[in-house]
């Protein structure tokens, strides 16, 4: 008997080995096989030196008002239409408040027109920071093969690089097939409902369809995805949603001689300690699931392997991604605790309590999910929360399996040929989930090289771009135009 269980165990064991090997072996990469663009007669000093001059304009926007800054968005326009004189000739321009709209007129009026989106706006220096800058923040300066400057990558960048490719095709005499529009929201940082929610709701009253809407978002990793030697370019598919939720605890106030069992702040604390602990649930499925399907075959070793095999691996495979802070923001619902008020004085036990807890939500989730989750975490009746204004639900997932992703993976294969490309949720907010009624084809994408040290000067210190790798992202935008014939 003992010996027909071992010899089961084994037969057990072997198929599961071969299962592994099997799984392993037959999932070929599923990269498009191109041929590389030609490069770019391009002026390299001069294409820096234009982007380096739209950083010199403070364009930081205001939650409450337009009218902040004004000046700064009106003297960078100024510039632009200086430094870009045959696109402002040849495009129509549109303006609502101080976002922008060109239209790039087609050769076929049959042809589903498309949209390129970036913003003008930035945001704010921290204060206490500026002496931590190698240079001032917005004296847009070149130096040492970089471009310097707030808002170089987030998105002036992404602007700039558009208004290139437009001046260097129309220069060659080009035409697109289908009419490109470029949305240039001014307020896209505090949430864009001056600037990309007019935009959308003008296309819509004037019956626009858009075949496809391409925004800022994921990026060309290059040393940051585990098990992955080469750089991976993630198209953004979705975002998530938001919510913040305004915790409340009230109390007599009293002397700190003589505390009750229950004090505000032990019950805003207890509060905020199990929300952080009982985390909404990671799920490795959806876009998570679809990304790490399309990069397993291009990984070494035992990380290929897993990823091959989730039906074996993945608790495991899941477990190792909650550990790091950007894959378990892919998995899950977040939690993060941003605002305490209370107290004022120490010897005082204060009557109130306030917090703010913010969730981006993943796609599957909703706002009512999250605030249930809250009721349930907390499960004290003391606890009031409330929730608080701007929230969203997560976008819709676009299409992998579809015309328009495959233009934006092929123009990535042919410009950075060197990259693996997957599908991936921004974990941020975009003024591209306000185009949700034009267009069923909603991506989020900048073609921008970026690796471990770059990431903290998005909204960070020092933020820069290379040059090569800014003309990479100019010739981005060309193929596409041209790939969209």
């Amino acid at each position: 008997m003992l010996k027909r269980l071992l010899y089961a165990a084994l037969l057990v064991i072997a198929v599961i080995v071969a299962a592994v090997a099997w799984n392993t072996w037959r999932l070929t990469s599923r990269q498009l096989m191109v041929t590389p663009a030609a490069p770019l007669a391009l002026e390299r000093d001069a294409v820096a030196g234009r982007l380096a001059g739209a950083l010199k304009f403070r364009t930081i926007s205001d939650p409450a008002s337009g009218a902040v800054n004004a000046e700064e968005f009106e003297r960078m326009q100024a510039y632009l239409a200086q430094a870009f004189p045959r696109m402002h000739a040849a495009l129509k321009r549109e303006m609502i408040g101080h976002s922008m709209l060109f239209t790039w007129q087609g050769s076929d009026a049959q042809a589903k027109p498309v949209m390129w989106l970036a913003h003008q706006d930035v945001v704010p220096v921290a204060p206490g920071t500026e002496a931590n800058w190698q240079q001032p923040p917005f004296d847009g300066v070149v130096k040492d093969g970089f471009v310097w400057g707030r808002g170089s990558w987030d998105d002036k960048g992404s602007l700039v690089a558009q208004m290139e490719a437009v001046e260097y095709l129309l220069a060659s005499g080009y035409q697109p097939r289908a009419t490109i529009y470029f949305g240039f929201g001014a307020d896209e940082e505090v949430g864009g409902r001056r600037g990309a929610v007019e935009i959308a709701r003008l296309l819509k009253s004037r019956g626009v369809q858009l075949d496809y809407v391409l925004d800022e978002g994921m990026l060309v990793t290059e040393g940051i995805m585990a098990g992955v030697s080469k750089p991976v370019a993630l198209i953004g598919v979705a975002e998530k949603g938001y919510a913040s939720v305004n915790l409340e605890v009230t109390t007599a106030p009293g002397h700190s001689s003589m505390p009750p069992h229950n004090t505000a702040i032990g019950m805003m604390s207890a509060a905020l300690t199990d929300l952080e602990r009982k985390q909404m649930p990671a799920e490795l499925s959806g876009v998570a699931r679809d990304a790490f399907d399309i990069i397993a075959p291009e990984m070494q070793g035992m990380n290929r392997v897993a990823l091959s095999n989730l039906w074996l691996f993945g608790p495991l495979v899941k477990k190792q991604l909650e550990q790091s802070a950007g894959t378990n923001a892919m998995l899950r619902t977040t939690t993060a605790l941003t605002v305490v008020h209370v107290g004022n004085k120490d010897n005082v036990l204060p009557g109130r309590a306030d917090a703010v807890v913010n969730f981006r939500i993943r796609p599957g989730d909703t706002v009512g999910g999250v605030m249930e989750h809250v009721k349930q975490a907390v499960n004290n009746d003391a606890v009031h929360a409330a929730l608080d204004v701007g929230a969203s639900e997560p976008s819709r997932i676009s299409p992998i399996e579809s015309a328009q992703y495959a233009l934006i993976n092929r123009t990535i294969r042919e410009v950075f040929s060197d990259a693996a490309v997957a599908p991936g949720i921004v974990i941020g907010a975009t003024d591209s989930r306000h185009y949700k009624d034009v267009s069923e084809h909603v991506y989020r994408f900048s073609p921008v090289r970026a690796g471990p040290d770059d990431l903290p000067r998005f909204h960070g210190t020092n933020e820069r771009i290379g040059i090569d790798n800014y003309l990479e992202a100019v010739r981005f935008y060309v193929q596409l135009a041209r790939n969209g014939k």
